[in-house]
């Protein structure tokens, strides 16, 4: 079954001089988020930018990936934690992605993890949207 996820936002303005409105999401689990050609290329000033939420998808479609993964192999993950960093250069886009993973996982040793990362890295349905992206990097390891 096919499912639809929409979202919705409002610019005003030019855009080093504009603002926008990312609004709420139809689930309500998040927005409106304001959103500024600052916080995109500067500093964020508590506001948001597309690549932070390019960053959270990321980070929680490969933690799905991998936890599916180890799964499927028999060896359920405790807990995974996660983290996407999208590095965003004006006038050049999306250069970078660094994925980074910390596992907690019985009854598997670090090299099958990695390979379990990787997997979950190529699989997950962002990389492949994400797959124009020059870099994508991935730092897997059991937690100590």
């Amino acid at each position: 079954m096919a499912t639809d996820r929409t979202m919705s936002t409002t610019w005003n303005g030019t855009l080093m001089e504009g603002s926008g409105t990312i609004h709420e999401a139809a689930s309500g689990a998040f927005g409106p988020l304001e959103v500024s050609w600052a916080s995109r290329a500067e500093e964020p000033n508590g506001k948001t930018s597309p690549e932070e939420l390019i960053a959270a998808a990321h980070s929680a479609c490969f933690s799905m990936a991998l936890s599916h993964g180890l799964a499927q192999a028999g060896t359920p993950a405790e807990q995974l934690e996660t983290s996407a960093t999208v590095t965003f250069v004006p006038g050049t886009g999306i250069t970078k992605i660094a994925l980074t993973v910390r596992g907690n996982v019985p009854g598997v040793d670090e090299d099958t993890f990695v390979s379990a990362a990787q997997a979950a890295k190529e699989g997950c349905p962002v990389s492949k949207a994400l797959a124009g992206v020059p870099e994508i990097t991935l730092d897997a390891a059991l937690a100590s």
